[in-house]
């Protein structure tokens, strides 16, 4: 299952978390810093990725579009990359799980 990291995510993460979500990106990897939601929502659909997130911007569309693509939203507020990145980890299980088995929901909340 692979990511696909929001620009409200550091870029810095994705190194990171490549062991345990290959091929996963970061969005400024192919339309920059300032990429809107539906070119972040359109990428997603188009290459399986699952996007991660900070902000409810796609809770709102997944609302309105369904699913694909399927988005997990932490609810972490402004924080380090760190304790972003062990939000992550702590949570790996049930975000793989989410991706790849969940059939019937859109977002995974991860406070």
């Amino acid at each position: 299952m692979k990511l696909l990291l929001d620009n409200n995510i550091s870029h810095k993460l994705l190194s990171r978390i490549q062991t345990v979500f290959p091929d996963s990106e970061h969005v400024r990897s192919f339309v920059g810093v300032t990429a809107e939601d539906i070119a972040v929502w359109e990428y997603a659909l188009s290459r399986d990725f699952v996007i991660l997130t900070k902000d409810n911007d796609f809770d709102e569309r997944s609302l309105v579009n369904g699913c694909p693509p399927k988005g997990v939203h932490l609810i972490c507020g402004n924080r380090f990359s760190d304790y972003i990145l062990q939000l992550i980890m702590n949570n790996k299980d049930e975000i793989i799980s989410f991706g790849t088995l969940d059939r019937q929901n859109c977002i995974l909340k991860i406070a």
